[in-house]
């Protein structure tokens, strides 16, 4: 029986990674600097979202299954105290594994039609996406794993009985790459252009749109980031929110979009693009909701950052395209991104967009006083609080308050 297309690619752009550099030695520090870096008593490199890819759609026995095969391997780790390092491309190393899995899902997929086959090629899409997590610069593992990804998310919008488009927006000599959902064509829909923090990527988005957008008769429009999956091109800067711009001001060029109904939703950093796009489009967007965004404490306190897990500093560098890390000068730089400090979040002039930031009690990173702030500077602005223990287990109830907030301005 021949192998599935995606397969041989697999075997094809995996071949001379045998030896691959492990992730999280891909950042090269100063030496003072990783002295400053505090990680003791962490067990893995890399943030287990646990909660957050299961609710995306990973099975959650797989994923300890998963888990359980890096952790549990004997070979070679570049760091010994962080079970996620095992170096090459084979057995127990991070992105193999999710590799292997996503493979058995697009091999399912294969096997099925219609949205039975789209729902699985969706979900190996979300597998080759998490194989590549955190999506560092320079990591070839993750370059590939992205590669994949998006292939699967392409094979999925041709099975699926939604309409999938890919949308090439002109930018700077280039084309961002976004896609857009639609639960019908009958008339212009209403529009939500969605991104997710500075490491996912936006194929990660399909339950969002499937199980909270569609429903309410909502298209969704998805970007990467700057400096990330196909917005590689471009190095994250101040001006977070260009690629998002350009996006917006594209939407009279797309047929099955009502651009008079526009809204904008981030996650983490696309949080704070979302609601810096509010006060730089006021006229274009009817509303903005925000889910654990960094708006301004956390960007302007460098000791804090400073105690943040090595991964998210690794993540930071490599948006901003970092060739060797000084710490002090890295934090120091983030301030920069304060939407107070830019002038947004300060003075007297408010945004008309109904802004509706969300964060999670305690949430070291998009703290009460942050959306507290974003919300003041709306002239119709809700700061809210979650009390779940986890951002990412509290999606459920922060999206249905996301959605129902949108829903309600774009009847206006």
């Amino acid at each position: 029986m021949p192998q599935p297309e995606n397969e041989n690619l697999s075997v094809k752009l995996f071949k001379n990674h045998k030896q691959a550099l492990e992730t999280s030695g891909l950042v090269p520090y100063l030496p003072s600097s990783l002295e400053q870096l505090e990680q003791s008593g962490r067990t893995w490199y890399r943030e287990l979202r646990r909660p957050q890819w299961i609710w995306q759609g990973v099975d959650a026995i797989e994923l300890e299954s998963i888990l359980a095969r890096i952790a549990n391997s004997q070979k070679h780790r570049s760091r010994d105290e962080w079970l996620d390092t095992v170096s090459g491309y084979h057995s127990g190393n991070w992105a193999y594994e999710w590799i292997h899995a996503g493979m058995e899902h697009q091999k399912t997929a294969s096997e099925l039609d219609g949205d039975e086959a789209a729902e699985a090629y969706f979900k190996a899409s979300l597998y080759f996406s998490v194989a590549g997590y955190p999506h560092i610069k320079g990591d070839n593992l993750a370059i590939q794993s992205q590669v994949l990804a998006s292939q699967a998310y392409d094979m999925a919008a041709k099975k699926t009985s939604h309409r999938v488009e890919k949308i090439l927006v002109p930018y700077q000599g280039r084309k961002i790459t976004c896609y857009l959902h639609l639960p019908n064509t009958e008339k212009p829909l209403p529009v939500v252009i969605v991104s997710g923090g500075m490491d996912s990527l936006q194929t990660d988005m399909w339950r969002l749109y499937r199980d909270f957008l569609a429903p309410n008769n909502m298209a969704m429009l998805t970007l990467d980031m700057p400096s990330i999956g196909h917005s590689s091109h471009w190095p994250l800067s101040e001006d977070s929110s260009c690629l998002h711009q350009a996006v917006l001001n594209y939407l009279p060029n797309i047929p099955w979009v009502d651009r008079f109904h526009a809204a904008v939703m981030g996650f983490r950093f696309g949080g704070n693009v979302a609601l810096r796009l509010s006060f730089l489009e006021p006229s274009r967007l009817k509303a903005c909701v925000a889910l654990g965004a960094p708006v301004h404490q956390i960007l302007t306190n460098s000791a804090r950052l400073k105690t943040m897990p090595k991964m998210y500093l690794d993540v930071l560098a490599s948006r901003l395209a970092k060739q060797v890390v000084d710490i002090n000068s890295l934090t120091s730089q983030m301030q920069a991104w304060s939407l107070k400090n830019q002038g947004f979040l300060s003075g007297g002039r408010k945004t008309s967009v109904s802004v509706l930031a969300i964060g999670l009690k305690d949430d070291p990173v998009s703290p009460k006083s942050d959306n507290k702030l974003a919300a003041l500077f709306s002239k119709y602005g809700k700061g809210v609080e979650l009390n779940s223990k986890t951002l990412h287990s509290g999606y459920e109830e922060a999206l249905k308050q996301m959605i129902e907030w949108i829903k309600e301005e774009m009847k206006q």
